[in-house]
């Protein structure tokens, strides 16, 4: 018996809607904690389980992504080369099988349920992020636009991510439970004291080193602008501070910014430095957070030293006053 060419059409469509929720069901939690990645099931162009899973290997170990999004962009290879390196293993973008059995090591699940708390719902959110600095002014604190923000940053994840792995959930009612990254536990404190800290301006990355010059900690950076460069040489740490308030200097002559008087920003995850300002030896000049993660390594910066806030928060739990930073590679 032969089918219309409507008859067809119609087989191929139901064949089409059939698929649909086998490639949504792939975003799981077991999918991410069993996940064995490839070469081919890495990509740049979309998020996999395998991407994932080796983001938050990575990033337990201090070798840090930034985002975790589950796209193996150039921030995870940045961290994958590094941590080839400090377990002296041939260094490349290829995720090899001594790395892989390496990262392992960690054998916690990547995901873990969460029940979303009262704090994490509680207070006033923004509706929106002002785009420019001076319209941040007056503002009582530089919070989250929504719990979802909250809750992402939290755990170290993209607010896509986040929302794939708990679909139609909003993230706003206390004593949900959700999926979200492990990020509890073992390596996911602080890592070691360093004794210094190199800055690459050409590679933007941020690497930690102790006593004995073992790398221990890694993290992609946005380092400098054309319009201003970061400095070069060897400075020292001066002095850590969290949940900083943000003061513009009208000399620095940022872009975009047309304000001829100084003014101050209140503090707050969302504040143009974060949560943690970490000042050198040079006037104006830090390590500190951003209220755009996934910009990281993306966006120029006005000089400074851009991270994540939760690894701006972990260098800062590593290094102290007096720990020299050296700038090394091209202009940033």
């Amino acid at each position: 018996m032969s089918l219309t060419k409507a008859g067809q059409i119609c087989i191929l469509l139901v064949l089409a809607l059939a698929a649909l929720p086998a490639v949504a069901a792939e975003m799981t939690a077991d999918a991410i904690n069993s996940a064995q990645p490839s070469k081919k099931i890495l990509s740049n162009e979309k998020p996999t389980p395998a991407g994932v899973r080796l983001q938050v290997l990575l990033d337990r170990a201090h070798f840090s992504p930034g985002e975790i999004d589950g796209k193996f962009g150039e921030n995870a290879r940045k961290a994958l080369r590094a941590y080839a390196e400090a377990q002296q293993l041939p260094s490349s973008d290829a995720l090899t099988e001594d790395v892989w059995k390496a990262l392992q090591a960690d054998d916690r699940a990547a995901m873990t349920p969460y029940t979303i708390t009262e704090q994490d719902v509680a207070g006033t959110f923004l509706r929106k992020l002002p785009s420019k600095m001076e319209d941040m002014r007056g503002i009582p604190k530089l919070g989250f636009t929504s719990p979802r923000e909250a809750l992402a940053e939290k755990f170290h994840m993209s607010e896509q991510l986040l929302a794939a792995l708990n679909p139609g959930r909003h993230f706003d009612r206390a004593g949900d439970t959700i999926v979200v990254v492990d990020t509890s536990g073992g390596a996911g404190g602080a890592p070691a004291r360093a004794d210094r800290v190199e800055i690459d301006k050409s590679r933007q990355t941020v690497r930690l080193f102790d006593k004995s010059n073992a790398l221990i900690g890694f993290y992609p950076a946005t380092v400098g602008s054309e319009e201003k460069p970061s400095p070069s040489g060897t400075l020292k740490v001066t002095e850590i501070s969290r949940n900083p308030f943000y003061r513009y200097n009208p000399a620095y002559h940022f872009k975009g910014v047309r304000s001829r008087k100084p003014f101050i920003i209140k503090p707050g995850p969302n504040n143009p430095v974060g949560t943690v300002w970490i000042s050198l030896s040079a006037e104006g000049y830090g390590i500190h957070g951003t209220p755009a993660p996934d910009r990281i390594s993306k966006a120029e910066s006005h000089g400074c030293v851009r991270l994540t806030n939760w690894d701006a928060e972990r260098v800062a739990a590593s290094v102290a006053k007096g720990t020299p930073i050296a700038f090394m590679g091209g202009p940033g």
